[in-house]
């Protein structure tokens, strides 16, 4: 499987390299119901969490609103010692998103998460709920090839963000095992991001890398930097009035260590890498969407932290 599935992804690349010597470039993409925006922008285990791995838009409708949950699973040693207990963290989000175009070439996004997780410690059950950390994004369109003289149509965008300490940061969490069992991160973080999707016939490749700069917050503390990169296939197709469009791939994100009042914090850096799987449906403008990821390699705080799997669940309006 995997051999196929890299065979299909370096065929799409070597026909959209050849095609595009002689394509013009115009924003005006055939492929546009079926862009895929796979940034990352939480951190570690979760914290602030407003999407991850688990994708920025729609591969139907890539303009709209709409409201997504996210679930995230994890386990932490309750403890610095070897033989100290794991307990189960659960991080869960109801996040209203839009991406919404602006001009021919600009899109903005705002993702908006209320955020209620959960962890069982042996000294009982600790709930936390609130608003999280509120993102804005901006994407321009560098070129996107025309639908009636290509066969092989490309997008390539460039973006970039912030996301505002409109959540919640309790100081007290620093001391645990898991310093992102928090509702924000009390910070303002910057993203950078780049996204470019090839699609011939039916199937389609999206890739996407970007970095995410996060400063200190009012109690001197500062969650590590963020690297995030995306591959993923999906395939169009369509029964009577129904679209479908399942969809295959990668995901990895990298993250810096946190540091205390400019000290690094030993055991917070770590890196993770996930399979991912799901499928949307579309019925006129609406479409709803289902995606699941598992890890496939990880190192977390030193092997502290474990990721479980991660879903999501999307209910979108097309615009």
């Amino acid at each position: 499987m995997k051999k196929i599935i890299l065979t299909l992804a370096i065929s799409i690349l070597a026909l959209n390299a050849a095609q595009a010597r002689t394509e013009k470039d115009s924003i005006d993409n055939p492929f546009r119901r079926y862009v895929a925006l796979l940034e990352e922008d939480c951190d570690a285990c979760g914290c602030s969490a407003n999407g991850g791995s688990m994708g920025f838009s729609s591969m139907l409708n890539s303009n709209f609103v709409g409201i997504r949950y996210i679930h995230q699973s994890y386990k932490s040693r309750d403890g610095v010692f070897n033989n100290s207990p794991w307990i189960d963290e659960n991080f869960n989000t109801a996040q209203l998103w839009a991406r919404v175009p602006i001009t021919e070439r600009i899109e903005v996004m705002a993702l908006v998460p209320y955020h209620f997780n959960n962890r069982e410690k042996a000294t009982g059950k600790e709930n936390i709920d609130g608003l999280g950390d509120i993102t804005l994004m901006g994407f321009y369109t560098l070129f996107g090839t025309k639908s009636d003289s290509a066969t092989v149509f490309h997008k390539f965008q460039l973006g970039a963000g912030v996301k505002a300490p409109t959540g919640k940061y309790d100081s007290a969490n620093n001391g645990s095992i898991n310093p992102s069992f928090q509702l924000g991160t009390g910070s303002w973080d910057y993203t950078l991001a780049s996204e470019y999707t090839v699609k011939k016939n039916n199937l389609g490749l999206n890739a996407t890398v970007n970095y995410v700069f996060k400063t200190e917050n009012e109690k001197n503390y500062q969650f590590g930097n963020q690297f995030n990169y995306a591959a993923t296939l999906f395939y169009s197709t369509k029964i009577d009035n129904l679209d479908i469009v399942p969809q295959l791939g990668l995901a990895g994100e990298k993250y810096d260590e946190n540091k205390d009042h400019g000290e690094d914090v030993p055991l917070t850096a770590g890196d993770i890498l996930f399979g991912k799987m799901g499928v949307e449906l579309g019925l006129q403008k609406f479409s709803l969407g289902l995606s699941t990821m598992l890890p496939i390699n990880q190192n977390l705080t030193g092997g502290r932290v474990e990721a479980n799997y991660r879903w999501s669940l999307n209910l979108n309006y097309s615009l």
